[in-house]
């Protein structure tokens, strides 16, 4: 999939907070806190906050390093 250039998101796939911890296996308030500490960006729609699942997969990807 083709990365969202900024202000094009007609063809972002949004997932709420409890999609994205069940993505991840983390729990709401560890995706909270993320997107509250401005390391996971998301969109606030009403009450509650939306993250693509493209920032969901970069996330991830930095995230990763080699133990041992």
């Amino acid at each position: 999939m083709a990365e969202n250039t900024a202000g094009d998101m007609s063809e972002a796939r949004f997932l709420t907070i409890a999609e994205v911890a069940a993505k991840m296996r983390v729990s709401k308030m560890t995706v909270y806190r993320l997107v509250h500490g401005g390391e996971l960006p998301a969109v606030r729609v009403g009450r509650s906050f939306r993250v693509t699942e493209d920032d969901v997969n970069e996330y991830l990807r930095k995230s990763f390093y080699n133990a041992g």
